[in-house]
């Protein structure tokens, strides 16, 4: 496995320690695929997370969104069955898959279907985030400057 080096990045940017600390996480955690899962842009500000959870029912998942952060946990429930099993084949554990959001993202609803547990995030940003253009208004000084003189010529 291959590992980058983030230090020299770190030592000349400010304010981008969580993106290197997230870089860095995922690089060492690896893991885990388990269960396997889509992440789709829809929109400009849209997105589509779907995880292939077949064989879980809506009671048997937990979605928690947090700042930055959604959890999706899996537990399976114990079936029992009137026969003897030759071949387990479909995997039969829980699960936690974590998913870092950027700020301003939260969840719009989630949904499951054909064994398809489908979540949409929506980016949000709040009015005062968003970027103004700024006019640049060259008169308001010379209007200073007139009344300064219309003020002086007075007395």
């Amino acid at each position: 496995m291959n590992r980058f080096d983030f230090t020299p990045y770190r030592r000349s940017t400010v304010g981008f320690d969580r993106l290197f600390d997230l870089l860095e996480t995922n690089n060492r955690a690896g893991g885990d695929n388990y269960p396997p899962f889509n992440i789709e842009r829809r929109g400009t500000d849209t997105y589509r997370i779907t995880l292939a959870v077949a064989g879980f029912r809506a009671g048997d998942l937990d979605i928690t969104a947090q700042q930055n952060l959604l959890v999706v946990q899996g537990r399976k429930r114990d079936e029992t069955s009137d026969g003897e099993m030759l071949h387990v084949g479909i995997a039969n554990r829980g699960f936690e898959r974590r998913f870092e959001l950027a700020d301003f993202v939260r969840v719009a609803g989630a949904d499951i279907a054909d064994g398809l547990l489908i979540i949409d995030l929506v980016r949000e940003v709040p009015e005062a985030m968003k970027p103004k253009k700024i006019a640049i208004g060259g008169n308001v000084a010379l209007e200073v400057v007139k009344n300064d003189d219309k003020e002086a010529d007075a007395a």
